[in-house]
């Protein structure tokens, strides 16, 4: 009998679902230095380590050191604003509009609370890091979680 409370009192009937998973987004390398006028394309893929049907994705970016603009999906981004990301693997378009040195964050989120923020510098004087290249492959990127 009293095994039979113990295992009463022992079981949970809440089943423990889980909704979130881990996701990263990986970049192919992107020149180091960018020119007036000129584009550069960042190759993106949002890697998830599962999904739900309710998963949605949203990125956002702010240029805190020069000019220019960030288009996704032909559309050019507006700073701080979010906008849906519609597919795991896409393309951002960066043009300068200055001489000046480049630096601007993109951020990745997710409708449960977990973001990525990738860095990107161009134009940078410091000869060290120019060369260095970071842990998900990109020159000039950062990746923080």
């Amino acid at each position: 009998m009293a095994v039979a409370v113990f295992c009463i009192a022992a079981c949970d009937n809440d089943l423990d679902i889980q909704t979130a998973y881990p996701f990263h987004v990986e970049t192919m390398p992107v020149p180091l230095r960018v020119t007036q006028g000129e584009t550069v394309e960042i190759r993106c893929s949002l890697l998830a380590e599962g999904r739900t049907s309710d998963t949605q994705y949203t990125i956002r970016w702010f240029l805190y050191d020069g000019k220019g603009t960030l288009k996704y999906n032909k559309k050019a981004l507006k700073a701080n604003d979010r906008y849906p990301l519609l597919t795991d693997d896409f393309r951002l378009y960066y043009t300068s509009t200055s001489s000046d040195s480049h630096s601007f964050i993109v951020v990745i989120e997710d409708n449960h609370g977990q973001s990525q923020q990738l860095d990107f510098k161009f134009n940078n004087d410091n000869d060290e890091e120019e060369t260095a290249t970071t842990e998900k492959g990109g020159q000039g990127i950062e990746s923080r979680q």
